[in-house]
Order: structure tokens, then sequence, then C-alpha cells
């Protein structure tokens, strides 16, 4: 059993973001002591680590307590698509942005240069702690729930139409 500030240590957040799951009625503590200690336990800590990976993925707090109740799965599908649009958003603007700038310094090459590849995005989704199965459940839901956002998104990569190919293929296997 952890104490709020021991829970805030091994995961490098503030008591204070704890204390706000708390309020949110996401993290409850397992226990409080006589002294009114929180005490969490390897369920809370389990949850924790997924409110985090959640917010990790920018899903607002607002957002999470359905995804980690698991009760309606047409909401979660919502707030997932939801976010996955809010990052397509995001990367669009940032895309957009990255031509102005290039427009300024006067140099189209540049554009040419796929700012982000598929050896750049592996990294980005490994350093997020994502392994190769998780990896490939992500393309899968991609591939299930956006299949032709998934094929812009792939070729975005600069991956080649045979790759892209046998990624959608494997995508599509349960």
């Amino acid at each position: 059993m952890l104490t709020v500030t021991q829970l805030a240590r091994k995961y490098d957040v503030s008591r204070t973001t704890i204390l706000y799951y708390e309020r949110e009625g996401l993290l409850m503590p397992h226990t409080r002591s006589e002294n009114g200690y929180r005490w969490y336990g390897q369920n809370e800590i389990k949850r924790l680590e997924a409110i985090m990976a959640y917010r990790a993925f920018g899903i607002p707090v607002s957002n999470i307590a359905p995804l980690l109740n698991r009760e309606d799965d047409m909401e979660q599908e919502r707030i997932l698509r939801d976010q996955l649009m809010a990052l397509e958003h995001e990367i669009q603007k940032l895309r957009h942005q990255q031509k102005a700038i290039v427009l300024l310094l006067k140099q189209p090459s540049l554009l040419e240069q796929s700012m982000v590849n598929k050896d750049r995005w592996t990294e980005i989704m490994k350093a997020a702690g994502f392994s190769e199965d998780d990896m490939k459940n992500w393309h899968q839901q991609f591939e299930k729930m956006e299949p032709e956002a998934h094929q812009e998104f792939l070729e975005s990569l600069s991956i080649d139409k045979e790759e892209i190919d046998k990624i959608r293929v494997w995508s599509r296997q349960p």
C-alpha cells in the first residue's frame, strides 16, 4: 500500500494531480487511516497507470471515466474516435504550419522530406510504451474504424505501396 506522496513519487506526478483524479471520481484510495492518510493498493495503482496512459494519448480527464469503467462500448468507441480525429486535426494543423515555414524559408525541397517516417513513428510508439502487440492492435483498430484514413496515414509515413498493402492485410486479421 502506498500513500498519496509515495504514489506521486513512484509515478512522477504531483500529489495535486492524484487528489484531482480523486475529486473527479477517477481514483479513489483503497482505504483511509485514522489520521486521514489515503492508502492505495495494487488495483488503484493499475487504475492510475491506465489514467496516465489515457492522458498521454491526449484524452481529457472528463472523458476517462467511461474508458476505465468499460460500461458502454459505444461511448468508449466515440471517445476514442473523437480523440483520433482530434489528433488527425492537430497533425493537419502542424503540416500547414510546416508548409508556411518552408515557404517563408523559400526552400520548398524541405516539403519533400517526410518529417515523420515509418521508423520515426515506430520509435514514437515504443517511447509511449507500446509493445509490438499494442502497435498491431492500434493498426487493427484504425483499419476497422477508418480504413481510408489508415491508408492515408500509412502513405504519409512514406511507406511504399507493397508494404502498406501488407500492413493493411495483417491489420484485418484477428
